[in-house]
């Protein structure tokens, strides 16, 4: 395969990575990045490169993404998808979209960390995700894909990725090259990745349909592109030969198209069986039947007359000569058996059915894991304990997680490069860092508020209703660990504010009810002088 030279820059691997790469195996390595593999044969003095394309539907990728990207602008497609969107990705004034989180935070020092916080600021910014979260990740959901370009200062790559270019999926293709080799011991022939970079092409590719491997002597066009210039992210769904990346909205091919079928013969049917018809029948006595329908056209045109209002011209047309299924019908009687006589044909008796386009409308819905209810436009929100949140709603914010974390991993390629580029870490450290790095998503305030607040006030009550038998059956301890779910150290920390509390005579005379009232607790009852403990009685509990 005839290919230009490799365009853009190419971060020194790691000692692990390397390796990993170098060592042959019995197959290749399983990723589900869609990259075509190329395969490389030793045969004496010459060396032949093939293209595997066994999938059907690789030779149509191109033309794949732009039928997601059709299905998308349909009614009711879009509604689904802002559903799963407006989920995945919030937009708030007070918080970022999105936030760098550190796992095992011991492991990381405090000076990385804040170094790679402030670095990931940098890197939103370019990718402008404050501002657009909702078409990138849009726009990654609907291709099933999305690419973007890394631009650094070649004079001075320590000053880091400098802007971040979209790359339109259609136009560029990872290639992995493979390599076979004996093994010398066993004889056994072995497969490790030779190379792995992008090919750009400007008017997308252009690949034989015959279905055949591509020897070497047919040039492939394009740019050939380091794989560390580009930072790639896939939706994970691959087809049967797992060769070709699928969008989400694969599922939803064959429902969309029933459902706008569907749609289309309801809208024909009524248009047809809505109006009610008159028939006439006219009496042609023993006239020839070429003078029959002579007679019968005559009648006609006597009676009818149809006149059309123009809208867009303002102007009365006559169609007296159209005959459309919408207008009345004649027909001719003979030999006297009844006269002239009309009756009227009756509309359709079900047109106000449309279950079997809700059946379908559940189906488009069920393909992209959206709850059912939300169909219907008028349906609540509800929050509080399991009993009142559907099945169907759990089942959808996991599905939504996993997008997230899905997409998170072009944070992740961002990142790495970022901070290498800088200095701030090297290769091998990056390999242990990712794995303490992990990516929170804002979520809506007002509905993660209002569900707080039932879960606290469902905690509080289930605490009232196990005092009776705390100090019993139950310690304290295990009351705030498991029922009020606090950790070590907030107990520790609600302890110290408690005992600083019952030393202010102001909070002691607000917890009095006022003048001489009893002490009330948060719940609005009297306070037992047994449920205040003393700070001798918590230190000799400690």
């Amino acid at each position: 395969m005839a290919i230009k030279l490799p365009f853009g820059f190419e971060l020194k691997r790691s000692q692990q990575e390397t390796e990993q790469n170098q060592q042959p195996n019995i197959v290749p390595p399983t990723k589900d990045d869609g990259a075509i593999e190329v395969e490389s044969v030793s045969s004496g003095e010459f060396q032949n490169t093939y293209l595997d394309l066994n999938s059907s539907l690789t030779l149509n990728e191109a033309d794949l993404i732009t039928r997601y990207r059709q299905m998308a602008l349909q009614a009711d497609l879009d509604q689904a998808i802002r559903h799963i969107i407006n989920e995945a990705v919030v937009q708030d004034e007070e918080q970022d979209v999105v936030q760098v989180v550190f796992r095992d935070g011991d492991f990381i020092q405090p000076k990385i960390k804040s170094l790679i916080e402030e670095e990931f600021k940098v890197l939103l910014d370019l990718l402008e995700f404050n501002n657009k979260p909702y078409e990138i990740f849009r726009t990654w959901y609907v291709d099933g894909r999305i690419n973007y370009e890394i631009l650094i200062n070649n004079n001075d790559p320590s000053l880091g990725i400098r802007e971040l270019r979209f790359l339109d999926p259609r136009k560029i293709r990872k290639i992995r090259e493979l390599e076979r080799v004996r093994d010398n011991k066993s004889g056994t022939v072995l497969v490790k990745v030779k190379d792995e970079y992008f090919i750009y092409n400007e008017k997308t590719f252009s690949i034989n349909t015959n279905q055949q491997v591509i020897p070497s002597t047919m040039e492939t066009k394009g740019i050939k592109i380091s794989k560390d210039m580009i930072a790639s992210v896939t939706s994970g769904i691959t087809d049967e030969y797992g060769k070709l990346v699928l969008s989400y909205l694969h599922p939803a091919i064959k429902p969309l198209n029933n459902l706008k079928q569907l749609e289309d013969a309801v809208i024909i049917y009524r248009l047809v069986r809505a109006p009610e018809r008159r028939v006439f029948y006219i009496d042609v006595g023993d006239l020839p039947k070429v003078k029959a329908e002579q007679h019968l056209r005559d009648v006609m045109t006597r009676h009818k007359n149809k006149l059309v209002y123009d809208t867009s011209t303002g102007m009365v047309r006559d169609q007296r000569n159209h005959i459309t299924m919408l207008e009345d019908f004649w027909f001719s009687r003979r030999n006297g058996e009844k006269g002239t006589e009309v009756t009227t044909l009756p509309p359709g008796q079900n047109i106000d059915q449309i279950g079997d386009v809700e059946y379908f409308q559940k189906k488009l819905y069920a393909s992209l894991n959206v709850p059912l209810g939300r169909l219907n436009p008028d349906s609540l929100n509800a929050f509080g304990v399991a009993t009142e949140i559907s099945r169907e709603e759990v089942n959808f914010s996991r599905f939504v997680d996993r997008l997230r974390i899905r997409f998170s991993d072009l944070f992740l390629q961002l990142l790495q490069k970022q901070l290498i580029l800088k200095n701030i870490i090297n290769a091998d450290e990056w390999v242990e860092l990712k794995k303490h790095i992990s990516f929170k998503f804002a979520r809506d305030t007002f509905y993660a508020e209002l569900k707080n607040q039932e879960i606290l006030k469902a905690r509080m009550e289930t605490v009232n209703s196990i005092m009776p038998v705390v100090g019993r059956y139950y310690s304290n301890k295990y009351v705030r660990l498991n029922i009020l779910n606090q950790t070590e150290e907030d107990i520790e920390e609600q302890d110290q504010l408690i005992a600083e509390e019952m030393n202010n005579p102001q909070y002691m005379q607000l917890m009095d009810g006022g003048e001489g009232g009893p002490p009330m607790n948060a719940m609005g009852g009297a306070v037992m002088s047994t449920d205040i403990p003393s700070p001798r009685s918590t230190d000799k509990a400690k």
